[in-house]
């Protein structure tokens, strides 16, 4: 049921408006998609365009067909159902992940293969793990900010919500204190070259599928109580899960479960900034609320920063397994699919006002982490993650400020994540907590 009535959309098969359509995919596009997404939601919502790779796809932007489309079983994950062309292979999903046997993952697969895996990895990745979890996240949030606090300024991208889910996703996997540094490495060669060359990206995923393959072997032989450990366990107890599925399904929780948050955490406090009266709203909630770092707002802003914001601007790539209709448009087997879902959680149609910030909005069913079968499975994770590094940074730097314009700011160029470069702020110098040990035993 949607929130309010809206005026109805226009057909696909209506004539063209007089407007032109928006340029996709520029500087100034990164920046502020929405204008964009908006026409392309009003005029074609299913749109067929060429993108920066050269790859064509189908762009799915309203929230009844991006629903539709993520939890539709003829739209595979598997890239084996692409019909490529040859200037067009390689170039959808993760740099270098064909090359270093890393396919066999949860975005990569479907049923009867997803079902198996998921279920498998669910063993081990389980809530309460997550929840047990939260002291070590809140300490290394902590840490962090000791870090620049007595600096009066930082940049909360580099210093902060880059390292705390790189150093919680290795923690959790039972990457050893002294080889996360290299993790980092890595992973910032990811984020650096989003929507750039891609040849850094794949040598980066090349030497983090061998250690994952070295520090698997490792824990067969002396397990221990961490996710990978967890992961062997459950593969050793009548299911089977390769060596490759493993290190597959490592590699991903650790790709997928550091750059989104980073870019939760990121956007998330840059819409707080500059949204004045709901940052204040969530900084009384906070303040009142009997549980420190904890209240009922925290939680459905967090909820409405990923929707109005949020980390992923389009979901994984799906492929046409035969033809069939969307929003209206003839898709032929073997199409690529994105659902945009920056586009769909913009969707008056749905959300009342949604171009507005509103962190008590109730109704919110966003897609800010996917829908059906492939919805997120680190999103519990994520939520922690976010909710502690944002109450924290409230409650430990209240005045914490915008330290260029806008206007100067740079999002990451690139296709599904959605995230600043950098995210300068200042702030009045404060003291390192009581219990701040040297940065270097994160």
């Amino acid at each position: 049921m949607n929130d309010t009535p809206a005026c109805p959309h226009a057909t696909p098969h209506e004539a063209a408006p007089a407007a032109p359509a928006p340029e996709l995919f520029t500087w100034e596009f990164a920046s502020d998609p929405y204008p964009a997404y908006a026409w392309l939601r009003e005029h074609r919502p299913v749109h067929r365009t060429a993108l920066p790779s050269g790859v064509e796809a189908w762009l799915v932007t309203r929230y009844g067909d991006a629903r539709q489309a993520l939890a539709d079983a003829r739209l595979s994950k598997n890239p084996a159902n692409h019909a490529e062309s040859p200037h067009a292979k390689g170039k959808t999903g993760i740099p270098g992940e064909r090359k270093a046997e890393l396919m066999t993952h949860l975005l990569n697969i479907d049923p009867p293969d997803h079902t198996r895996l998921r279920r498998l990895v669910s063993k081990a990745f389980t809530p309460r793990r997550v929840a047990e979890f939260a002291p070590r996240v809140q300490e290394l949030t902590d840490r962090l900010i000791d870090g620049f606090i007595e600096e009066g300024k930082a940049d909360l991208i580099h210093d902060f919500a880059f390292p705390l889910p790189i150093y919680a996703i290795c923690d959790l996997l039972g990457v050893p204190r002294e080889d996360q540094d290299d993790f980092r490495d890595w992973a910032g060669m990811m984020i650096r070259h989003g929507g750039g060359p891609r040849g850094g990206v794949a040598r980066s995923v090349k030497k983090m599928r061998g250690y994952l393959a070295e520090l698997i072997h490792r824990k067969r032989e002396n397990p221990g109580d961490d996710l990978i450990s967890g992961l062997i366990r459950a593969s050793d107890h009548g299911e089977h899960l390769t060596e490759n599925e493993a290190a597959a399904m490592a590699f991903i929780l650790l790709f997928a479960g550091f750059e989104t948050t980073v870019n939760l955490i990121g956007n998330g406090t840059y819409a707080l900034l500059r949204h004045p009266e709901q940052r204040a709203r969530l900084e009384a909630s906070l303040e009142a609320s009997p549980v420190p770092g904890e209240s009922a707002l925290l939680a459905t802003g967090l909820e409405e920063l990923l929707r109005f914001d949020g980390p992923v601007e389009m979901a994984t790539w799906r492929y046409a397994t035969e033809p069939l209709t969307l929003g209206g448009e003839e898709i032929a087997a073997g199409d690529p699919v994105l659902v945009v879902l920056a586009a769909a959680d913009r969707d008056p149609e749905r959300f009342r006002d949604p171009d507005t910030l509103d962190l008590a909005r109730s109704d919110n069913q966003h897609l800010g982490y996917g829908h059906g079968i492939h919805y997120c499975l680190g999103a519990p994770l994520a939520r922690l993650e976010g909710q502690t590094a944002l109450a924290t940074l409230l409650r430990r730097l209240p005045d914490l400020r915008l330290a260029e314009e806008p206007t100067d700011l740079r999002w990451r160029g690139g296709l599904i994540m959605r995230g600043l470069r950098t995210l300068p702020v200042e702030f009045e110098p404060g003291n390192r907590s009581e219990k701040s040990d040297a940065l270097s035993t994160l």
